[in-house]
């Protein structure tokens, strides 16, 4: 650890003095494929701060954005920056997957620092050797894949489909919890296809899709769920659709052009519903269209809006609880993290022994709202899942990690 790295964590503990700035480091993918993602996690931040007066336990807060592009490196630079150079009593961020496995292995250089999940939702982040300063109060991508299989095969009666995906640790992550459900259902996926993240020509995956399927599954995201389905309509394809979680988001239901319309009627899974009716949800709603003009904002806020959003507010809340002192090596802030249930705008958040969230998953389905735009409409919650979706820890591992080819079907 470098001279620089080790003063920024001895001026942390001096930092509790009351009145004094608290400094938060704020990471989001604000370049890069993700890049819309990231604007609207930082919407939520701001939302959260805002509603806190960006003052908590009597201390005034700073915030110091760091920049990533969904790559681990860059988170790597972020949140070294934000400690070495900036000096940050803490860290919430970042927003993609395999930069949460990355600032998980980084957190252990830095024990003194305490790192609060973004949106990222690796399942290997909190469940393969975990960062004891470490908390993630969003569920992972497979929690976020429960319910859909399910649906997709019993519901839908879709039982062959073919998946395309971004190759990379969330996507597999959320593919399983998915792929596991539908399985189990008597469903058989017959193809997948793994593309890089920020592909932009999908003319030869498209060209290789099985006609004899009921439905397609699509794990993409941002600009890659966009290209995908411009060219997909292009080529004329109207196959049925499987979302995956940010394939359905806000980020791709707002998106420019009329190729979303293909996403009407399509079934997907995560942390949220866009018109749900319940009263806290819909105060949070209100409260993000209040806090910026129609068009610097969603129609409704991303499901990576309500991850920081969820995260800033469980940070504060304990900041408010220990009153403004973090503690000898922030011991008082993370033992009030690990404890606290979280009332959040999507239900109830408990965390795990590994301070990896519990919580409630939404099945979905994209609906043309009133105004001609699209949104997320509930078919059923499911309440409670952790890591392991229900099962025995044993009989969850022998799935294996998540990856290419797994799980078997």
């Amino acid at each position: 650890m470098t001279t620089a790295a080790v003063a920024a964590i001895m001026a942390t503990g001096a930092h509790a003095q009351e009145g004094e700035p608290l400094k938060v480091g704020f990471m989001a993918t604000l370049e890069g494929t993700y890049t819309v993602l990231g604007e609207d996690g930082q919407r939520g931040y701001q939302l959260a701060m805002k509603q806190h007066d960006s003052e908590a336990g009597g201390r005034p807060i700073e915030t110091i954005v760091a920049s990533t592009d969904a790559s681990p490196d860059s988170a790597v630079r972020a949140a070294r920056k934000l400690i070495e150079q900036d000096g940050v009593d803490f860290i919430i961020g970042p927003l993609s997957g395999s930069e949460g496995i990355a600032i998980r292995d980084l957190a252990k250089n830095y024990p003194d620092v305490t790192f609060i999940n973004g949106a990222s939702g690796a399942q290997e982040t909190t469940y393969v050797d975990p960062a004891e300063n470490l908390f993630r109060f969003n569920m992972d991508g497979a929690q976020w894949g429960v319910g859909l299989g399910d649906y997709v095969a019993n519901e839908k009666g879709w039982k062959y489909v073919a998946a395309v995906a971004e190759d990379y640790s969330f996507a597999y992550t959320n593919f399983l919890g998915f792929a596991h459900e539908y399985c189990e259902a008597g469903g058989e996926i017959v193809e997948r296809f793994w593309v890089p993240l920020g592909t932009k020509d999908f003319a030869s995956v498209i060209a290789a899709l099985p006609d004899d399927v009921d439905a397609i599954y699509v794990g993409l995201g941002g600009g890659d769920a966009v290209n995908f389905l411009n060219q997909y309509q292009q080529a004329g394809g109207d196959a049925n659709l499987i979302g995956g979680t940010i394939m359905v988001d806000g980020t791709v239901l707002n998106s420019k052009g009329n190729a979303k319309q293909a996403l009407i009627g399509t079934p997907a899974s995560g942390p949220q519903a866009d018109t749900w009716d319940d009263p806290k949800w819909q105060e949070y709603v209100k409260a993000y269209q209040d806090a910026w003009p129609a068009d610097q904002r969603f129609a409704s806020p991303s499901l990576l809006g309500t991850a920081y959003y969820n995260a800033t507010n469980a940070a504060l809340e304990c900041v408010d609880e220990v009153n403004g002192d973090l503690g000898e090596g922030q011991a008082a802030f993370r033992q009030c993290l690990s404890n606290l249930e979280l009332d959040a705008p999507n239900g109830k958040i408990t965390l795990d022994e590994n301070r990896q969230a519990i919580g409630s998953n939404f099945v979905i389905e994209v609906v043309e709202t009133d105004d001609g735009g699209l949104a997320t409409k509930l078919v059923k919650k499911v309440d409670g899942i952790n890591q392991t979706l229900g099962m025995d820890k044993a009989d969850f591992d022998a799935i294996g990690s998540p990856g290419r080819d797994v799980p078997k079907c």
